[in-house]
Parts: C-alpha cells; structure tokens; sequence
C-alpha cells in the first residue's frame, strides 16, 4: 500500500452558534478584513449575525456582496482591487461554494504580480497569501480541504480550477443555525449532493482506510438525519447531523480526489448556472449503478448502513441496484428533477460541458479511469 500521508490546515469549529466567536478567533490573525458575503444572508437577517461579532470585538471590517451566479474571475479582479486598496489583514467568507471560492482565490492572489487569468491559464501562485476564514452557509463544500480552487472564467464561461498555495484557510466555522435559510427542498437536494460527495471519495481510487473511516461515519449522520435514528439514543436535530455529516464528507474527499458527479456538476453549473445540487442528484443513481460493475462490495456497505435491505442472503449487486434504487425514491419524494432534459438543456450543451471536464485535471483523478466519451455516455444514460 502508499504512504498514508494526512495534512489539515484549518481549525474547525462546529457547532449551533459558534458563529458568535468569530471576533474573538478573528483576532489571531488580523484587525483589517474583508468580508466576502453571499447577498442572501442580508435578506434573510442572517449577514448580522455574522458582523455583530466583529464589531463587538472593535475589529475593522467592510462587506463585499456584489456577487453574480458564478465564482467568475471579473468578479475576483474586483474583489481583488478592493482588497489590495484597503490594505486588509485577511478575508472572511460566508456563504455557499461560490462565496468561498471567490475568497480563497482572492487569499491565494492578493501579493501575486500577475492577473487572476494568468493563473487561470496554468500558472501557480507563489506569493505569500492573507488568511482566510471560511464560514459556510450550506452543508457541503467538494474543494473547501483541498489546494483547488473553481472558478469561471469570464472570458469563455467555462470551469476552470486553479492550484492554490497550502494553508490558505486558518479557521472553518460551521454553524447550523445558519443553514435554517434553506428551504426545505434546498436542504434535501443539498443532502443528496453530501452523499454524492461522500460516494465519491468512497469509490475513490485514493482512497484510504482514514477516508473511509470518514465517509462511513458520514454516512451513518446523514441516514439518521435523512431517515432517523434506530434507537432512541440519538436526538441531534437533522440541521446539525447533516452539517457534520457534510463537514466529514468534505474532509473525505478532499484526503482523496473528487468524482464524475462533481466534475459534471461544476462544468454544468459554470456554463448553465443550474444548481451543482440538482445536478448531482439527476447523476447519483447512474454514477451508482456504473459503480456496481467495479465497487459492489462498498456499495452494499453503504447500503446496509442506510438500512435499505433487510435480507442477509441478497447478493453484493442486489444490494447495490437496491440503493440505487432508494436515491431515486428520495429524488422523486423531494421532487426535484430526476433527468437532465427536465433542466431545459439540450444534449449539444452538456457536451459542451463535458468538453470542459476534459480540460480539468480533475478527469485524472475520478473513481474509475474515464474519459470525456465515458462522461458523455453518463450524461445520455441521465438525459
């Protein structure tokens, strides 16, 4: 077997209300920040919650919430110039996977000499970075752990991922509180996509008994989150299970490598904007049933710990095709769309957006050696 090598950077605080210590943690690394904000949060009263703490602490701080449907490098340019302009000490982050990608951009270029799109077109960051603090608003992010970066680029509207420097975030707090904005198909469609996450770095090709360990445990929380607990022992309200469960799942992956569901997702959300959760819910089944000719055996664990099959006898594949099965009760129950065509997409753009998962690295490191046409098969078997 490799090495087993495991490298985390971030402090993580979970848990309801430690969105309240932000000042007090904000302090270590600065008095001058940036605050990168999903617009929402100012419409749902929430974006108080987040500035109360730092203006308690007497801590400088300006808000930036001009934010598009896209992580997009017109954007970070801007977010760029304001931040380099205002000599801030750091940036915080509060929002979904756009919010922090934007941020943990802007960390990585703030003292490069270079444009965002020099990176974008293959260059590495070398500077020194600012410290980023990363509070996320929904239940799942695939890259937050990881070196990568997603953005748009603006130019051609296509996903791109850039390289980062390591140890760009220095605190992650999760607070479920501020997920109670989700509706509740947005919070069951979310819950799908952390299991998609979650099966992926399970399938992963890196996989370790460390993720595993992860992902199992991940698994359990979102079962009993999605499904409730066997026992009476467990009484942790859903809200709180699945931010754990998505905290586990982010960790998972990123001590592995993404998968086809989050490849496909990004690229068709950068050229389309339809959201990664809609996406990876359509994909999960079929990236299930693809799985079932390679991975039976961990496809039946995940299967017994959702407590889908009773039946002792039934065979690694049965009980593989039986989960496959569950996610598409769960897509029908919550009812989101269950194939891509009901996203108002044409096939000729998902093979546009499968061009642009050929031109990710990403495509190197999926569950199963596959290419563009192996991709594109997947896409016709969702549509």
């Amino acid at each position: 077997m490799t090495d087993f090598i495991f490298k985390i950077s971030p402090n993580i605080i979970l848990g309801p209300y430690t969105v309240t210590r932000l000042g007090q943690n904000a302090l270590e690394w600065g008095s001058r920040y940036m605050v990168i904000m999903d617009p929402i949060l100012k419409e749902t009263g929430t974006a108080e919650k987040i500035t109360a703490p730092l203006a308690e602490r007497k801590i400088e701080y300006f808000v930036f919430d001009e934010l598009t449907q896209a992580a997009d490098t017109q954007t970070l340019e801007t977010i760029l110039n304001l931040a380099r302009n205002s000599h801030i000490h750091g940036i915080i982050a509060a929002g979904g996977g756009k919010t922090l990608a934007l941020a943990k951009a802007a960390c990585a270029l703030f003292n490069e000499p270079h444009t965002s799109y020099d990176y974008i077109d293959g260059g590495a960051p070398t500077a020194g970075t600012i410290p980023l603090i990363c509070i996320p608003t929904t239940i799942r992010d695939a890259f937050l752990f990881t070196d990568r970066v997603p953005l748009c680029d603006s130019r051609s509207g296509s996903a791109k991922i850039i390289k980062t420097q390591n140890g760009i975030c220095k605190l992650v707090l999760w607070d479920p509180n501020l997920e109670l904005t989700l509706t509740d198909k947005q919070s069951a469609a979310m819950g799908l996509e952390t299991f998609s996450m979650a099966l992926e770095a399970y399938l992963s090709r890196k996989s370790t008994f460390f993720s595993d360990m992860l992902i199992e445990k991940a698994l359990q929380l979102m079962s009993y989150a999605a499904d409730g607990s066997p026992t009476l022992t467990v009484t942790t309200p859903p809200e709180v299970l699945y931010t754990q469960a998505g905290c586990m799942a982010s960790l998972g992956l990123a001590s592995c490598s993404a998968g086809a569901s989050t490849l496909l997702s990004l690229t068709i959300n950068t050229r389309y904007k339809i959201p990664r959760a809609l996406v990876s819910a359509i994909l999960l089944p079929y990236i299930i049933e693809d799985a079932t000719t390679f991975a039976a055996a961990k496809l039946a664990k995940i299967a017994d710990i959702y407590r889908i099959t009773d039946s002792n006898e039934d065979t690694d594949e049965k009980k593989a095709l039986s989960l496959a099965e569950y996610i598409r009760q769960r897509i029908a129950k919550i009812n989101i769309p269950a194939r891509l065509k009901d996203l108002s997409l044409s096939i000729e753009q998902l093979s546009l957006a499968v061009e642009d998962a050929g031109q990710t690295d990403l495509i190197d490191s999926l569950q199963r050696s596959m290419t563009t046409d192996d991709l594109f098969e997947l896409i016709k078997k969702a549509y």
